[in-house]
């Protein structure tokens, strides 16, 4: 945790008293770089520091060593623990991995990062529907041949219509760059829920058939147990040739094995993938070959204004703690998200 960001988190919540060893630490590569430097190790003295510090907390800035058998540990080893920030936005799996009990859930409130990274997600998923709209594929072949093609005509994306699936913080915040673009934007949600840019919103239960309406498709959704492949493969069959998909929520939303052969036969024309079904993305995979694929290793979400977003969410849901006010982005303890 940056020294700056300390010092802002005390002068913002003054009521907070915030204990960091950074000798306790594994430094930080880049921004957002929570796990930290793999090459950093504990002493045994350091390890009992570090464990006597969590287990004294009434609060954790981050899930220790991000590990969620760590949390467990902690959380039964600290009866005086009241809250858990986790640096992720998709923090619920870390949660629902770390297999705690009810009465343990219960007693621990546990909030996400959510929003924090999704105005640079919401960023990638245009830059996906749009490279795909502007046959960046073709582009780079014809580059690498020194080939100076017949002109062709391109999408527009003020002439497309959009599907972007789950209407979060990153949803939202794609649906208002693709808006604002032009786009004819549809979105899914099991609630109702008024989300400025929509023209539509439908039910995932409907999935295939808004699929079936769009240019392209931008999955944002988390990874929990009902979203699991909610991107199927009869969803994928019911896509118009050429169709543009995007994925920047969690890789297992994704029949991964379905999009290979959409992509294979062209039903699905380009996608633009920032996460997968398993991370790192195997190196047997077909999607590292297909030329129309961009595979990008789980990094859209990072950038410098990341800590700092993620530092002043805390300092507000530190207040409401404090305040006895509800605090934001809590961990669905049932669906875990």
């Amino acid at each position: 945790m940056p020294d700056e960001l300390c010092e802002y988190i005390t002068r913002a919540e003054p009521r907070i008293d915030l204990v960091v060893d950074q000798d306790l630490l594994p430094p930080m590569r880049f921004p957002g770089d929570h796990d930290g430097d793999p090459a950093f190790t504990r002493s045994p003295e350091q390890q009992a520091r570090f464990e006597e510090l969590v287990d004294s907390a009434d609060v954790l800035y981050g899930i220790p060593d991000t590990n969620p058998a760590d949390l467990t540990r902690t959380v039964r080893a600290n009866p005086r623990l009241r809250w858990v920030h986790t640096m992720a936005a998709g923090g619920g799996g870390q949660v629902k991995a770390a297999g705690l009990t009810s009465a343990e859930l219960d007693r621990v409130v546990f909030s996400t990062s959510a929003g924090a990274h999704a105005a640079t997600l919401a960023e990638f998923a245009l830059f996906g529907v749009l490279a795909g709209a502007k046959d960046l594929p073709k582009l780079q072949a014809h580059q690498a041949r020194k080939e100076w093609a017949p002109r062709w005509a391109m999408r527009q994306l003020s002439e497309m219509t959009v599907l972007v699936v789950g209407l979060g913080s990153i949803g939202r915040a794609t649906v208002a760059k693709l808006s604002a673009l032009g786009a004819k934007v549809v979105g899914t949600s099991r609630r109702d829920v008024d989300v400025p840019g929509l023209s539509a919103v439908v039910h995932p239960d409907d999935l295939a058939a808004a699929a079936a309406e769009a240019d392209a498709i931008v999955s944002t959704l988390p990874g929990t147990d009902a979203t699991h492949q909610m991107i199927s493969a009869d969803v994928l069959a019911a896509v118009r040739p050429g169709t543009i998909f995007v994925s920047v929520g969690r890789g297992t939303v994704v029949d991964e094995q379905a999009l290979v052969s959409a992509l294979e036969d062209g039903r699905i024309g380009f996608a633009a993938l920032d996460v997968f079904y398993t991370e790192p993305l195997p190196s047997d995979s077909p999607l590292w070959q297909l030329p129309n694929v961009v595979v990008a290793p789980h990094t859209a979400a990072l950038n410098d204004a990341e800590d700092r977003l993620i530092a002043e969410l805390f300092v507000e849901n530190a207040g409401r703690l404090l305040d006895g006010r509800p605090l934001l982005n809590v961990v669905d303890t049932v669906e875990f998200y």
